[in-house]
């Protein structure tokens, strides 16, 4: 099976969002599409799968093993649908049945089988193989962004597809499980599949190796092998990305009882001896742990260990399983805010974010022309407001996310994944502008993120999270690394 894309583009009221002559897929040989957040990575894979959001247009022709199709013609491309492509969504929460319990929902795209129950055993299968075995009877709604994104893998593999495209497969799992993704996706390419993967990773890019496609501002600016295009790159934004990495970044001194981030600042939150479950699933015994005013700590542990979880308790939106938290009255009034690890999820899917947000700034009285320099300072088109969440790219979502909350002048902001739809130099300009709020407003920051160089360029210290995480504050009050 070879694929060939000629002649793409994908316009959204007469704007090209993407751009692409020509790209050959080829058995065997995997491509990697990265580059800028919003420049269209996505809707490429889109496009060729033929789920492109409604209110966006596409023209141009795509030959599926010698087979031509019009790009345009969606409908025509639903029957290959499992047989013949796959998709790896972005989201894997909201592309999961949420009525459907894990193990049934695999196994409906299991081809062949004789009957329910042995499909229900391929599906078991693979999801053991994917470090799935405890989560078969579990609901979406209840698996973390890492564990869910390794159902949705499952779900999108099962029916053995030739075609596969995974749009950021990576996002939300620890290094151990990109690793081990990384390894299913080259066993699907090294077994003759087609393999199209976008992603901000380029760890994941050169794990897979084969081809890599650079795109900046709806259009592909450069491609070749993986090791000679990430290493030495001829386009300077390419240079500029491969540079943006960051284990590069200047590391934080930590605080200092003088100047922001002080340990001896307001005490914001008080927990003691937490227990936290999730489900019937045991996930933190006997945590303890203080956060000043104008702290930053970072969340650590692999998928599934509690860190949304614990962030969530000490914001006050879970009940802890025991022990007690005590909130400073500084935290009142919307004064907490969150940043959601899938950030489809906190907007609503049919209202156009300019609308919804501007219920936001009214509500909290922000001064005008705010919001609109925070756009600025995140280089989001003023245009974004006017489509739906579905209607921009991951990315654009997560940094209008970061605009919303810290618009708000918050006390305490917990950052769930807040880069993880970023390139490396959107998330290095992102997260400055975060981070200079967070310290004009001396705001204490609690992260959550699987990127540890990530971690230690931006907070004081980590705490631990999962089963035999440490139980006293002193023992937690470790630098990050």
């Amino acid at each position: 099976m070879t694929v060939v894309v000629q002649d793409l583009v994908v316009t959204h009221r007469d704007r090209v969002l993407i751009e692409v002559p020509g790209l050959r897929l080829e058995p065997g040989r995997a491509v990697t599409v990265v580059g800028e957040s919003g420049s269209g990575k996505s809707l490429l894979a889109h496009a060729v799968m033929g789920t492109l959001a409604p209110g966006l247009t596409a023209r141009g022709r795509l030959v599926l093993d010698g087979a031509g199709h019009d790009v345009a013609d969606q409908r025509g491309r639903r029957r290959l649908w499992g047989r013949v492509l796959a998709l790896l969504p972005q989201e894997p929460v909201l592309a999961l049945d949420p009525t459907m319990r894990v193990l049934p929902q695999v196994a409906e795209g299991v081809r062949g089988a004789p009957d329910r129950g042995a499909a229900r055993s391929t599906a078991a299968g693979l999801l053991a193989g994917l470090g799935l075995h405890g989560e078969e009877r579990a609901w979406p709604h209840t698996l973390s962004g890492g564990m869910a994104q390794r159902v949705a893998f499952a779900a999108a593999t099962v029916g053995g597809a030739s075609v596969l495209l995974a749009d950021e497969p990576s996002k939300g799992l620890d290094t151990r499980a990109r690793d081990e993704l990384a390894g299913l996706l080259r066993r699907h390419v090294e077994g003759g599949g087609v393999l199209l993967t976008i992603t901000h990773d380029l760890a994941l890019a050169r794990a897979l190796g084969g081809d890599v496609v650079v795109t900046h501002g709806a259009r592909v600016l450069e491609q070749g092998p993986v090791e000679e295009v990430l290493t030495r790159p001829s386009d300077p934004w390419t240079q500029r990305l491969v540079a943006a990495d960051p284990a590069g970044w200047p590391r934080r001194s930590g605080p200092d009882s003088a100047g922001s981030g002080s340990v001896s600042g307001e005490v914001l939150v008080d927990a003691t001896d937490l227990a936290l479950c999730y489900g019937d699933k045991r996930l933190v015994d006997d945590l303890s742990l203080r956060l000043h005013r104008g702290e930053r700590v970072a969340l650590t542990g692999p998928s599934g260990s509690g860190k949304t979880t614990l962030g969530d308790v000490l914001l006050a939106l879970r009940e802890p399983q025991g022990g007690t938290v005590r909130r400073s009255p500084a935290l009142d009034g919307g004064r907490r805010q969150k940043l959601y690890q899938d950030p489809a999820v906190a907007f609503p899917p049919r209202v156009p974010l300019g609308a919804g947000l501007g219920d936001v700034l009214r509500r909290h009285r922000v001064p005008a022309g705010r919001f609109e320099d925070l756009l600025g300072a995140l280089r989001l088109d003023p245009g974004l407001l006017a489509r739906r969440p579905g209607e921009v790219s991951g990315g654009e979502l997560q940094r209008l996310a970061v605009a919303r909350a810290v618009v708000l002048d918050p006390v305490l902001l917990f950052a769930d994944e807040p880069t993880s739809r970023l390139d490396l130099v959107t998330q290095q300009e992102t997260m400055g502008c975060l981070l200079e709020q967070v310290e004009r407003h001396d705001c204490a920051l609690l992260l959550v993120t699987h990127d540890v160089a990530l971690a230690e360029a931006v907070t004081d210290r980590s705490v631990p999270v999962g089963p035999g995480a440490w139980a006293a504050e002193e023992r937690e009050a470790a630098p990050v690394g």
